[in-house]
């Protein structure tokens, strides 16, 4: 596949050292190639499990409390025990990120499923292990042209769904309904998908949230229906604090067609331009004013939890 057909905001820049990176399974470490589990893991069969992605900047795991407290608020949401506490978890982290001598631009994805099952099957007290942990690090360094770029949407036909049936905001293993919704947007010759919530209005992305800016002021979804983001958060909260209006509501595809500048955020990317949604134009410059200033003010602050965080260690 071209580098042109997969443009995005998970787009990275090559490198060879995660040809041999080794790869934390329940303990143990092992060479990439070897790194496998059952094909009777809970989350291969039915999904079931929860996971968290963490950035490493200048030996730094950045924004690590906030990771963990949504792991395992996701984990007791599916009443799943983790098995270790966090201290534990955390430590195991850095054991594999000390193993294959990693300090900066690194993207660790930890991945937690129920366990193995005794037969394929949904029902949890089928299963004969403790839960299985894996943590995969790589050298990850965001393309550029990415957010140099910018990225194009399409609304897809599939919605967020309601609390009540599966909470958009639990990062659980089961992502077919995103994986469906981003075949859409690729098929309409757009990056990535925008999705809408159960009322129609604008909800997030498949993989990133979604904002929009309009007069100054800078607007996101409630977050009833969307991905509890913890770049999300950041740039609420960074915004705020530098007096940007930020504004968590309701709004819909008129109020997007009609903004004066899109992003996306998320903790691989940060903040990538929208420059087109549904083939309208937003922006034909990028970034634009308020996204600059929200780029600045966001690595602002991942400077300040490098420095907090080596004042601690």
């Amino acid at each position: 596949m071209s580098k042109e057909a997969t443009h995005g905001t998970h787009n990275a820049l090559e490198d060879p050292r995660n040809e041999d990176v080794l790869i934390y399974i329940n303990g143990e470490l092992k060479p990439r190639d070897e790194a496998k589990i059952s094909v009777f893991d809970s989350g291969y069969l039915v999904g079931d499990g929860v996971w968290e992605a963490l950035r490493l900047h200048e030996g730094v795991l950045v924004f690590l409390d906030e990771h963990l407290d949504r792991l395992w608020t996701g984990a007791a949401t599916i009443g799943l025990d983790i098995g270790m506490s966090r201290n534990e978890l955390t430590g195991n982290i850095w054991q594999t990120i000390e193993a294959n001598d990693m300090h900066d631009h690194v993207h660790v994805r930890v991945m937690v499923t129920r366990g193995i099952k005794k037969t394929p099957s949904q029902d949890p007290r089928l299963t004969i292990s403790g839960p299985n942990i894996v943590i995969i690090a790589e050298h990850k360094k965001a393309d550029p042209e990415s957010r140099d770029r910018g990225v194009t949407l399409f609304t897809s036909t599939i919605r967020r769904g309601s609390p009540d049936y599966l909470d958009p905001r639990l990062n659980c293993h089961s992502k077919l309904h995103e994986v469906q919704a981003l075949i859409q947007a690729h098929e309409a010759g757009a990056d990535e998908a925008l999705m809408l919530d159960v009322n129609g209005f604008v909800s997030t992305c498949n993989a990133t949230n979604f904002f929009i800016v309009k007069d100054g002021e800078v607007w996101t979804s409630t977050g009833q229906y969307c991905m509890n983001g913890i770049t999300r958060g950041k740039i609420i909260e960074v915004g705020k604090e530098a007096g940007i209006p930020c504004f968590q509501k309701n709004f819909s595809l008129f109020d997007v067609y009609g903004a004066d500048e899109a992003f996306v955020t998320g903790s691989f990317g940060g903040l990538t331009p929208v420059t087109k949604v549904d083939g309208r134009t937003i922006t034909e410059s990028v970034p634009g004013p308020m996204v600059k200033k929200l780029q600045g003010l966001y690595r602002d602050a991942i400077h300040k939890a490098v420095a907090e965080g080596k004042a601690d260690g």
